[in-house]
Parts: structure tokens; sequence; C-alpha cells
């Protein structure tokens, strides 16, 4: 694939592998230095954290979970539990599915590409997609499916097999919340165009700027609504009348950014009627559904329903511990006594989590610390590293309670009971965090530690909500700690 003229979509994506990879070199969270008041005193003692508030839980906003989510997916995700639901607006129209990449009739060039991107054949989203996406009479689309499942490949080929490189102004546009989502497509694109060096791509993000006077020559627009709405109705560096194929990404995300929503709508009806429109979404809520249906009312609609998170293959334990002293030694025994490929903490707040961290660091253990703290790229880093088992434990508050898969993990420990805004029994949290262990059909293993009679009172209130026995565990009994992993 060619560069743009102005600035090209591979130094883009070169230099934010580049800031990537510095972090993830050079970032090992000094929890010497970790903040707030608990984590240790003057003379590098390590004081227990203060008591637990909500002032400091943390959040996690779509966008960030998305692009974490697909940076970190190093594999397609499929189960035999995923199923395919197809609503057509005309029934009677034929639906196709393809078994092989093959029976798609692409050009040479972009066959090679897929199979660099180390596909052997369509995931189950792809099956069904691809033979509408590539069809001579282009249909819309309206896909919802997780990250992992392939669709950002699916929509990336057919932005590619629409592009005449012989007309020289841009035909293709992907819309996406974020700059980094925004580049994330982009190395997709890199990957899968590779063999096609006349098709050139141009990123519509922050800092990128048309020379005043000249426009656009490039095949395909990558950017955010505001770069995009800037080029198109102030600068008029492009026009969206020759717009073949239009592309929203991550839609979930967009409504939830404030003006997003309402830039693609504005962009969205300067398209042709003739544009192909392609809609993909991780969820596929009301709201989203209204957004969707809205854009284009004529799509066919994909939903590829995500497996769900089970309590089957997780042996669950507990802890009585008197103290935060007493939860300390038990983490300590379990971490003696049991060999764990991975292991995730969660802590309540960024206090206990700076405290805890900083505690088991300087009791000689390799330890990622991931909090509200750190910015998107810095979370990238951390949850990198962890991944490739760099650090072996890992200690979050709820920013990684939802969606983050690291194949290795093995434990899952929740240092403080899950509760909601209100100090009330949160189940949902509980099992999306306890979901980190146990995945891809291993088992997992998780076990809280309870430290009064309240957590006590939250931790009984769960396993009814489950309908699940949550087995007491002695800490202090070596032997039956060692027996975790036969059990």
């Amino acid at each position: 694939m060619a560069a743009s003229g102005i600035s090209s979509w591979a130094d883009a994506a070169e230099e934010q592998e580049q800031i990537l990879t510095t972090q993830v070199n050079s970032l090992k969270i000094q929890q010497s230095t970790t903040r707030g008041s608990g984590a240790g005193d003057s003379n590098g003692q390590v004081a227990s954290p203060a008591a637990t508030t909500k002032e400091d839980d943390d959040k996690v906003t779509p966008a960030e979970q998305s692009i974490i989510q697909k940076i970190l997916r190093t594999r397609l995700v499929e189960t035999s539990q995923q199923k395919l639901e197809v609503i057509r607006k005309d029934p009677s129209s034929p639906l196709y599915s393809a078994k092989t990449f093959e029976e798609l009739n692409l050009r040479p060039e972009l066959l090679k590409g897929v199979y660099a991107m180390g596909f052997n054949s369509p995931s189950k989203i792809q099956e069904a997609a691809l033979p509408l996406l590539l069809s001579k009479q282009p249909m819309n689309l309206i896909a919802q499916s997780q990250s992992g499942t392939g669709k950002t490949a699916a929509f990336v080929l057919a932005m590619l097999s629409r592009v005449d490189p012989n007309e020289h102004y841009p035909q293709v546009l992907c819309l996406s919340p974020t700059y980094e989502l925004a580049i994330q497509t982009g190395e997709v694109l890199k990957t899968m165009g590779k063999f096609c060096p006349e098709i050139s791509v141009i990123f519509a993000v922050k800092q990128e700027q048309v020379p005043h006077g000249e426009k656009i020559r490039d095949h395909i627009i990558i950017g955010t609504p505001g770069k995009v709405t800037d080029w198109a109705f102030r600068s008029r560096v492009f026009d969206l009348a020759k717009i073949k194929a239009f592309v929203l990404d991550e839609a979930d995300v967009m409504i939830a950014t404030q003006g997003y929503g309402d830039q693609s709508i504005k962009v969205h009806r300067k398209l042709p009627k003739s544009c192909q429109m392609m809609l993909f979404s991780a969820t596929y809520d009301d709201e989203v559904m209204r957004f969707a249906e809205n854009l284009i009312p004529d799509a066919t609609v994909m939903k590829l329903r995500k497996e769900e998170e089970s309590l089957d293959n997780i042996k669950q334990f507990y802890i009585d511990c008197k103290n935060q002293d007493d939860k300390y030694r038990a983490i300590a025994n379990i971490y003696g006594a049991i060999t764990i490929g991975g292991a995730i903490i969660f802590c309540q707040t960024r206090r206990t989590a700076a405290w805890l961290s900083q505690k088991l660091t300087q009791d000689g253990h390799s330890v990622a610390l991931l909090s509200g703290d750190l910015d998107v790229t810095q979370r990238i880093a951390v949850l990198t590293r962890f991944r490739e088992s760099r650090e072996k434990i890992l200690i979050t508050t709820n920013v990684l309670a939802r969606g983050i898969d690291v194949e290795q993990v093995s434990l899952v420990v929740n240092y403080d009971i899950p509760t909601d805004v209100n100090f009330q029994p949160d189940c949902e949290t509980y099992l999306h965090r306890i979901g980190r262990t146990g995945r891809f059909g291993k088992m997992g293993l998780a076990i809280n530690l309870v430290d009064s009679g309240k957590s006590r009172q939250i931790l009984n209130y769960i396993q009814a909500h489950f309908k699940v026995n949550i087995k007491k565990l002695d800490a202090e009994n070596i032997e039956e700690l060692e027996q975790l992993e036969s059990s």
C-alpha cells in the first residue's frame, strides 16, 4: 500500500507502535512513588490503607475499554456457544455463507493479504458478513459482535475491495471514536493491504493537516468524527458525495462520546444513496439499535451473541481474615503454596491497590499495578507486560473487571469483596471479576478475603445469588493450600 503524500498512515502507525514499545519496555510502576496516603511512611514502612471509600473507585470509559481489548486480543475468540442471529429487511433475499476465503472470489493480492493476517478460514461473523459485504450489488450491514471475532478484518477487506486505484480521490471512509482505535484499524489495513501498493490511506486524526488549497488524493480515509467533519465541511478537502463505502466502527462508543453521534449523522447525510453502509458495535442495546437503524434503515442486521460468563469451571473459596495484615499473609501463603501462571488481585480502591502493590514488591514479588491513575497507553503497557508474564501478579481495581482476557490467568483474588456505590453486594462485578480466570475452557480458581461481619454478609448474598457453594479455606494450612492444584 502506498503512503499518503500528506502524512502516511505507516508513519502514524509506527509512531503509535514506538509509543507503546517505549511504554512496554520502560514503564514499570514504581511502587515506592505510589500516590495517596497510606502507601508508606517516612521510614519506608508500608502502612495499612485507610478505610475503604468510594471516592477513588476507578471508572473506565467505553472507548478506553475498546482500544485495550483490540490491542490485547492476540487471537480470534470463538467457541461453540456463539450464536449468530441474522435479521433481513427483505426475507426473500438470499443469504450466503463462505466456509473458505477462496469462495469469495477476491483479487489475488487481497487473498494473500487475508492469509498474511493469519486467518486460515473465515470466523463465524466473517462467514455470513463477507459474502454480503463483497457482493457486486453493495449491501448495507449492521453487525454486533465482541472484540476478537474478526469483524475489523471483515470491514477492512470490504473497504479494500471497493477501491478503484486508478481514481485518485477518497472512495472509502471509516469513522472511529478515538485516535487509538483509528490507528488500530490502520494496523489491520497495513497487514491486509500489504500486497496492494497502489492503494493509499490517510488518517483524519489530531495533528493531521492538509496543506491549504490542496485536495486529498488518497483512496481511503480513516478518522475521528470531529476531524472528518472539519475536513469535509470546513476545509472541503474531499467530497463526501464520491464516497463508495462508509464504515462506522464502535457505534456504542460513538454514542457514549458527546457530540460524536451527531457528527456521524451529519457526515452520513451527505453520502450518496449508492454508498455502501457498514455499522459495527460491540454491544447492541436499545440506544445503539435506534441509532443504527436511524442511520441505516435498510440494512441486514447480524448479532453474534457473546458466550456468557459462567462460574461452572471456577473453584471458589473464602478465607476469614482479622485485619489487613491477615489478608496480606493469606496472599503470601497462597502464592508460596501453589503454582500460579498468572494472578489478578482485585481491590476496591486505588489506595488499597497501591498499598498492596508496594508491600508485595518490597517482599520481592514481581508485581504490576493497574488503576485509573494511568492513561490508556500506560494501561496497555502494563497489561502487555502481564500478558507476556514479565510480572506474574496484577493488582487492579475495577478497571479490569470486564472484558479483558489474559489466557494464563489461573487465580483471581478478591482482596475486597465487590460492592456498589451504596456498599451493597455487587453480584455483576463479582461475576466479571472472577470470570477473568477459567477462560478458554480451562479451570480457574477464585479466592475471596473476608475481613469483617459485613464482608461475610456480602459474600453470603453473592453465594445465594449465584446458587454456588463458596468453601472455607485455611490460609495457615499449607497442605490444604497445596491441594488446590489437584482438587
